[in-house]
């Protein structure tokens, strides 16, 4: 057979950042405004993210606000990118998922992580015990959830809305635990390569070698989310990074504040480790003017064979994350192909 040319398709992820200066509602009302405006670009699917006593991250209730979101768009798939399993009992997780695919059927995704998505104190302070917080118990709980929707093992208990219903149900994950569960269960699997680059292949190998069909889906299917930043030029792109980088360095450090400014980004005194830390985070992701975010993604794509690329674009002000989407939609994305 001859090879097959294959376009891939873009999604994004978003995690409702909150600026100095704005306010959570500012913020969860700009991740609206994105979610309409990338649907009319064509993104294929919009996912939130769960995390938890983070002061510039405003995406601590994904089924809250993917209920808002979808009540404001039409055509894209929304979805939880994830809901971290161990803050949450499996019974709650699937009313929650089932209650969305019953309003919005056919448009729900449902991304499950197996880390807190926080630190261990305001994860204790969520679950409220210690049970189902270590990575020991992630499987058996992922199985749980799992046979609410499906009702494979019969029990006392119900999920209203839930039992019947499919979400689609992915697994992510940064490490091999993940990608070769998700491998043994026939599910999507999304890698978090915006933050864990160095163990994209690895991870990404593991899933495929591991991948059983299921009911749930026949053949592998990889997505690879990837920080994505693209300006008129690769200095304005470079500029409008800052922030995050920041952001990051500051969380790392147990500081975590909101959203520095470019300005402030631009000014701050990194030392000689900081800057070769930000530098790590920064390789094999994407940010510049559309002709080098163009030649970054393909490249990420030909090295992974990624299904699909989930974009995460984390700057200071709506109008530049908009206008990073409207590039990469209008300038790079009918280039991004891979062969199969």
């Amino acid at each position: 057979m001859g090879r097959v040319v294959i376009d891939v398709p873009l999604s994004v992820l978003d995690l409702a950042p909150v600026a100095r200066g704005a306010s959570a509602g500012e913020a969860l009302r700009h991740t609206t405004e994105l979610a309409r405006r990338t649907e009319e670009l064509g993104y294929h699917r919009f996912w939130v993210a769960e995390h938890h006593n983070m002061p510039a991250i405003a995406s601590s209730a994904p089924a809250v606000l993917l209920a808002h979101l979808a009540a404001h768009t039409s055509t894209m798939r929304l979805g939880s990118g994830g809901v971290m399993l161990p803050n949450h009992a499996p019974l709650v997780v699937a009313e929650q998922f089932g209650t969305l695919e019953a309003l919005h059927p056919g448009r729900i995704d449902l991304g499950v992580g197996r880390a807190p998505g926080t630190d261990q104190v305001t994860a204790l302070a969520l679950r409220r015990t210690m049970e189902g917080l270590s990575a020991e118990g992630f499987p058996r709980e992922l199985a749980d959830l799992m046979n609410h929707f499906t009702g494979e093992e019969p029990g006392p208990i119900t999920a209203t809305p839930g039992r019947g219903l499919r979400p689609e149900i992915w697994l992510l994950g940064s490490s091999g635990f993940s990608a070769q569960l998700a491998g043994l269960l026939g599910l999507p699997f999304s890698f978090a390569h915006h933050f864990s680059a160095q163990n994209t292949l690895p991870a990404l190998a593991l899933y495929r070698q591991s991948f059983r069909p299921s009911r749930w889906l026949e053949r592998p299917y990889a997505m690879v989310a990837v920080n994505a930043v693209c300006a008129e030029t690769d200095e304005r792109a470079q500029w409008l990074a800052g922030p995050a980088a920041l952001s990051f360095l500051r969380l790392r450090a147990g500081r975590p504040e909101p959203l520095a400014t470019p300005e402030e980004a631009a000014a701050y005194p990194y030392t000689e480790l900081e800057r070769e830390f930000v530098a790590q985070r920064r390789e094999g992701q994407a940010t510049g003017s559309p002709e080098t975010v163009a030649r970054q993604l393909g490249d990420l794509v030909a090295r992974t064979g990624a299904d699909e690329l989930m974009l995460t674009t984390l700057v200071y002000d709506v109008a530049d994350r908009v206008r990073s989407y409207e590039l990469i939609a209008e300038r790079v994305a009918g280039g991004l192909r891979r062969k199969a």
